[in-house]
């Protein structure tokens, strides 16, 4: 893990994620209850222009990630079960 809760470009980033070659801008949400509906349907068209600007910011503050492959995903945490989930941005 290169970072949690880190600020880029005015936007927070849940977690910045490295694996050899690969990075990660990951995005992770959670609801208390399944009353209160599911964690994904957080994650908006305004929620995406957030985190990807706030991933280019953090790539230009960081030239030495410049040749890593680049990828954004989504955690969803429902009661004890995680779900990762691409995203396309």
């Amino acid at each position: 893990m290169l970072g949690a809760n880190v600020w880029a470009g005015g936007y927070e980033l849940d977690l910045v994620l490295r694996r050899g070659s690969r990075l990660v801008f990951c995005e992770v949400k959670a609801k208390s209850g399944p009353g209160f509906g599911d964690p994904l349907e957080m994650i908006t068209g305004e929620k995406l222009r957030r985190l990807t600007r706030a991933g280019e910011s953090w790539l230009a503050a960081h030239p030495d990630a410049a040749e890593l492959e680049v990828g954004y995903e989504a955690i969803a945490l429902r009661g004890r079960r995680l779900q990762r989930i691409p995203l396309v941005l």
